[in-house]
């Protein structure tokens, strides 16, 4: 936030409805945006939060102050369209953008951002913003840039205060594919950079709501024939690619609203016996498809090093999260168990259809970024779809 006796002039704003504004220094793209604003607790992987369709409509905080400072580069962006800008609309940072210094950097951040279209602030005192969001909430704002720092603050406090928010809006159509598309890029290994699968032992459909690449990426790893399909996909032409196994992908917005055309989609897929698993959003839709209610957090999870158990194996595991919206846990039906939660808040982290191969997850197993401590889910996954086709077990591990 910029001290009452500077003379240097802002060149960015955070504008909220009530009229409140912080003042800044721009980075990235010139403009104006309104959106939700949240923040994010990761400590590395700026540009894979960044490029998280979930983060569609969201203006993330970064409470690490030095966000930047390792440059930018092709092999870290998470959305599967990367020119149509399916991410984080505007960030926030503490520090100033410094030059790269690592040797992965292709290109300077503050380019990147620019590129993609992301508005950006900078000189913000990250850590107060954090804690005004945890105790107000999810906020509705505009963050603007304009290098002369001409700024129409009453019109920008209008968008603010008229934007209807995240609540009600399927964004999951924004994010997804427009067109079926096959993936074969498997995980990134230091000095070897991705592979490309090559015997494929399953067929796995994933259903597009905003995927990213490296749930993708392990689906191929274990090899994998992958398609992913757009998000509109009807249950029969799913099942008309004769998948082993069914993807619910992650992805931004309301789960009520992208469930109006996705649960009756969902549940015939459940029908048809086919192994299904979800993240994040396809977590949440997955609940709604089976009886369940979702609702809007207050403050939502975000970030790198959110501690979750396993029920199933009474294991705690330190997680990914990036949501704001969460599966209320007492909706659950009978029939429907909880499988994992939350220890920091005990909301609703995991759930699995009793006596069917089904399940899924809230929170970010594919560890991009973040740790790895749940990439034993994927070959869970993949073990239900091998039991049925008599197909020996995968070690998880």
């Amino acid at each position: 936030m910029s001290e009452p006796w500077s003379t240097h002039k802002p060149t960015a704003v955070l504008v909220f409805a009530d009229g409140t504004v912080i003042e800044g220094t721009g980075a990235g793209a010139s403009g104006a945006v309104v959106a939700e604003l949240c923040f994010n607790t990761a400590l590395t992987g700026y540009e894979e939060i960044l490029t998280d369709p979930s983060y569609l409509g969201q203006i993330v905080t970064f409470t690490f102050p030095h966000i930047g400072n390792i440059g930018a580069n092709d092999e870290d962006i998470e959305d599967l369209a990367p020119d149509a800008r399916r991410g984080a609309v505007g960030a926030i940072f503490k520090a100033d953008i410094t030059n790269p210094s690592n040797y992965r950097s292709a290109g300077h951040f503050n380019a990147w951002l620019e590129a993609r279209g992301i508005i950006a602030m900078t000189g913000i005192d990250t850590r107060a913003l954090t804690a005004w969001i945890r105790e107000n909430g999810m906020a509705n704002a505009v963050i603007a840039h304009q290098p002369d720092g001409q700024f129409d603050l009453e019109d920008l406090r209008r968008q603010a205060a008229s934007w209807s928010g995240l609540e009600g809006r399927d964004l999951a159509i924004e994010a997804s594919l427009q067109q079926p598309a096959a993936w074969t890029q498997t995980p990134w290994v230091w000095q070897s950079g991705f592979g490309d699968g090559g015997s494929h032992s399953a067929h796995i459909v994933a259903i597009d709501y905003g995927v990213k690449r490296n749930i993708l990426r392990l689906f191929a790893g274990l090899d994998c024939k992958v398609t992913v399909v757009p998000a509109k996909t009807s249950a029969e032409d799913i099942l008309a690619l004769q998948p082993d196994g069914i993807f619910l992908s992650n992805g931004p917005g309301d789960p009520a609203a992208t469930g109006e055309y996705a649960v009756p989609v969902i549940r015939k897929l459940i029908d048809s016996g086919i192994p299904v698993f979800g993240i994040c959003l396809g977590h949440q839709i997955l609940a709604l498809a089976l009886g369940g209610r979702t609702t809007k957090m207050h403050q939502g999870h975000h970030g790198a090093n959110h501690p979750v158990k396993d029920h199933t194996t009474g294991k705690v595991e330190i997680v990914s999260m990036n949501h704001g919206f969460a599966v209320t846990s007492d909706s659950l039906p009978e029939g429907v168990e909880e499988t994992h939660v939350s220890l920091f808040d005990g909301s609703n982290c995991g759930l699995r259809l009793v006596g069917k191969p089904v399940f899924s997850v809230q929170h970010h197993p594919e560890a991009s970024p973040g740790p790895q401590d749940s990439h034993y889910l994927f070959r869970r996954f993949i073990n239900m779809v091998r039991e049925k086709s008599g197909a020996p077990a995968l070690a998880e591990r």
